[in-house]
């Protein structure tokens, strides 16, 4: 899935689930809200026609008569007309009955239970007991939205407690208005999670055209384009990655010119060498002639045959360090690799026979020791050029009558190649430097040599997801060089 996608799902995803849960939470306080409010209103209520009720009546027989009984009647004739935020209300709410100081119903605002004994219901009991009284019930038990708060207040007639007045609100009244609030956070969260996936949508355009746009870019400087010019970001982020792209094309455009002046020069000076190879072998075979006419040789023949060996001596390392450049100048490309299934313990043999007659003389005995089965995905060449070069280093460094040992291991992933010789070791100066170009160290067998064939094995372990090592043997006695391949 593409970066943007991931982005604008999790964005998205996130989205929801903070409308989701700041919603759900809104909502499932939105009517224990309203209740505790109206509880509060209705305590209110009730207090006040409870004082009203004990200030203007010397009993409570006279409610029927008073002008309290008689504003509730005009209340219930005439209709409120009241337009509360598009809601037409046209009548009062509230019920009120007045019960006795026995909990008989003496008044009622809808005249349906005068007479009747509410002393067990919970708002009438608890007050006269002093205390707060308050319940709810339900008008229909099938019915959720059926139940009634009823809330009751003393009523005091010269400090005695004479009876007590509830207030009865239903809830299905107060319904309306959350059921409307309720669709309109609804809808206002719908409309913010749309929102939110409209800026989703364009964050992911302008993230995917950002990308795109880097994406050229990098193809058409890696098709060669140099009138290329590096695109604008508004995000420091993105101008930065732009930055560092720009960067490494310098960069790499310096190595390229680099690799193909290397090229070039290696590839001009081969015709050279080899026209001076020739001539030396031409010069060599007349001096040979030269040499079985004459008896005596004279010492400026034999200074000749001195400075001719020394030119092909020369020569012949010069080409190998023409060729070892090539080498490495098409490695460090990653031109022509073909990596595939092989079978390491072939590879080891194949390696080891090639270089036996060499060993023979040099009388240097070359073994292995151990060598585990194990098919690795690899480029044959490569790994088989590596493993030469270190086995041609051993050889070199190994005296007449010494010993390299071959092993191959399976540890943590990884195929280990061990080489182990019993030459002088390397220096302790040079071991963090033996794997730079161009630096080399005398040998016992040869002379200097070009300095590239470790640079070379350290390239190629690099490229197979591996390390290349080398240490001195505990007794000093001899260098052992691992190879670590990682076993895909």
């Amino acid at each position: 899935m593409r970066i943007g996608l991931q982005l604008l799902f999790g964005y998205v995803l996130i989205a929801i689930l903070a409308c989701y849960l700041v919603f759900s939470i809104f909502l499932q306080d939105v009517r224990p809200t309203i209740r505790r409010t109206t509880e509060g209103m209705l305590i209110d209520t009730s207090s006040l026609l409870a004082a009203i009720v004990a200030k203007e009546l010397t009993s409570l027989d006279e409610v029927k008569n008073s002008p309290f009984n008689n504003a509730f009647i005009y209340l219930h004739n005439t209709p409120i007309n009241a337009n509360i935020y598009g809601m037409i209300k046209n009548r009062i709410a509230y019920r009120v009955y007045i019960t006795d100081s026995k909990g008989m119903v003496i008044f009622d605002s809808e005249n349906q239970d005068v007479g009747k004994d509410y002393s067990q219901w919970n708002d009438v009991y608890l007050t006269l007991q002093g205390k707060y009284g308050a319940r709810t019930s339900y008008m229909n038990p099938n019915d959720p939205n059926s139940s009634v708060m009823y809330v009751a207040a003393p009523i005091k007639i010269n400090n005695q407690l004479v009876g007590v007045l509830t207030v009865a609100k239903p809830d299905k009244s107060m319904s309306l208005i959350v059921d409307r609030g309720e669709s309109r956070i609804l809808v206002g969260g719908a409309v913010l999670i749309a929102v939110a996936l409209l800026i989703g949508i364009f964050i992911y355009w302008w993230i995917n055209r950002s990308v795109k746009k880097l994406i050229r870019y990098a193809n058409q400087v890696s098709s060669g384009d140099s009138s290329v010019i590096l695109p604008k970001f508004l995000s420091p982020e993105l101008s930065l990655l732009a930055n560092a792209l720009e960067n490494m094309r310098l960069k790499l455009d310096g190595k390229d010119y680099i690799e193909k002046y290397v090229h070039t020069l290696a590839h001009e000076l081969k015709s050279p060498l080899s026209s001076i190879r020739a001539a030396t072998e031409i010069l060599q075979d007349s001096n040979e002639k030269l040499v079985d006419l004459s008896t005596p040789i004279d010492k400026f023949q034999s200074t000749q045959v001195r400075f001719l060996n020394n030119i092909e001596q020369q020569t012949e390392r010069m080409s190998v360090l023409i060729e070892r450049m090539l080498q490495l100048a098409r490695l460090e490309s990653r031109v022509g690799l073909n990596f595939r299934f092989l079978n390491m313990n072939t590879i080891i043999e194949q390696v080891i026979e090639n270089k036996s007659v060499e060993a023979q003389l040099l009388n240097i005995s070359l073994v292995i020791k151990q060598n585990a089965i194990v098919r690795i995905t690899g480029d044959k060449f490569l790994l088989t050029q590596a493993l030469s070069n270190v086995l041609s280093n051993a050889l070199d460094f190994t005296p007449e009558g010494g010993k390299i040992e071959v092993s191959a291991t399976v540890q943590d992933h990884y195929y280990i190649i061990e080489i182990q010789d019993t030459g002088s070791g390397i220096p302790d100066y040079a071991l963090e430097r033996v794997f730079e170009r161009f630096y080399s160290l005398p040998r016992l067998n040869k002379g200097k040599s070009s300095g590239l064939g470790l640079s070379f094995v350290k390239e190629v372990l690099t490229i197979h997801n591996g390390t290349v090592s080398i240490t001195n043997r505990t007794d000093r006695s001899g260098a052992i060089v691992k190879l670590m391949i990682k076993i895909s």
